[in-house]
């Protein structure tokens, strides 16, 4: 699996910069490390595994001790993707005592959180059972962080949807009430999107087989499925054959990930990789 290049993505090293100065305050102060770690100490240290997962922000925790000081030497041990267990060395960290003290919790909020959301794909990836079925994320993400864990679903094996509301149309419930209180119908409203925006993908969240016949003639590029019991997935699935790809979501966690991967959708959405991963316990030993 080849990852893309985090550190290269727009805004992502500001990001970290952020998260600096959120823990050091205006002064950019450890009062802790200045008061007791001289300026002048060097130590080692090693960001290890104290559980299994998938690892995801090695860069990213690199990245924090950089910004810090330069002058650190930072080794990553494991790529991102790759299976990691207890005791395993994800990064080898050596130079300004001080230094390391300051990047410590940041470095461990990023990949702590990234690891866990590469974890839990992961988890659904192989309850899926199934390699011709998509797992996607959705926008639940943390304010300001989408970049971070969407990549991180990425390390997990799975794959991102729309970035955000500019990438793609989704015409969603709230927006048909809207248009349909206008007197447009669910056609029109894929026809409407297509015309002003003809570049993106156009998708149309149904919730009922009434209203995937209704989209169908407009030939949307995708439908979202919402909600919808395995019975029904599967004769919407055959409804859509040549016309538009299928995307299940809602009700998926993973006791009915399998079986609804099993219906014959294109792919499975799933809020809870990122708003509900529980953060990998990792942590940074002084060696």
């Amino acid at each position: 699996m080849k990852l893309p290049d985090i550190l290269s993505f727009p805004d992502v090293k500001q990001r970290i910069r952020d998260a600096l100065s959120e823990d050091l305050g205006p002064g950019k102060l450890d009062a802790t490390s200045f008061a007791l770690v001289p300026k002048s100490e060097k130590a080692a240290a090693q960001l290890v595994a104290r559980e299994a997962g998938i690892l995801a922000g090695s860069s990213v925790a690199a990245e924090v001790f950089h910004q810090v000081d330069p002058s650190v030497k930072v080794v990553q041990k494991k790529k991102d993707g790759s299976v990691i267990k207890p005791g395993d060395v994800i990064l080898s960290i050596s130079g300004s005592a001080r230094a390391m003290l300051v990047a410590e919790r940041t470095a461990l909020n990023f990949i702590q959180r990234m690891t866990g959301i590469a974890a839990l794909t992961r988890r659904y990836v192989e309850e899926a059972a199934n390699p011709d079925v998509l797992i996607l994320d959705t926008r639940k993400t943390t304010p300001t962080l989408r970049t971070f864990e969407k990549y991180a679903v990425v390390c997990g094996g799975g794959t991102n949807h729309r970035y955000g509301l500019f990438d793609r149309v989704l015409i969603k419930d709230n927006h048909l009430a809207h248009w349909t209180r206008n007197g447009g119908d669910l056609a029109g409203a894929v026809h409407a999107a297509r015309k002003k925006y003809p570049q993106l993908p156009v998708e149309v969240e149904v919730d009922t087989i009434q209203q995937l016949k209704a989209v169908l003639s407009a030939k949307p590029d995708w439908v979202l499925l919402d909600n919808m019991t395995p019975a029904k997935l599967r004769e919407c699935v055959k409804l859509c054959a040549g016309i538009c790809k299928t995307e299940a979501s809602g009700g998926v966690n993973l006791k009915t990930v399998r079986e609804i991967a099993r219906t014959g959708v294109t792919a499975v959405s799933i809020g809870a990789l990122t708003h509900s991963a529980p953060s990998a316990d990792l942590a940074l030993d002084f060696v």
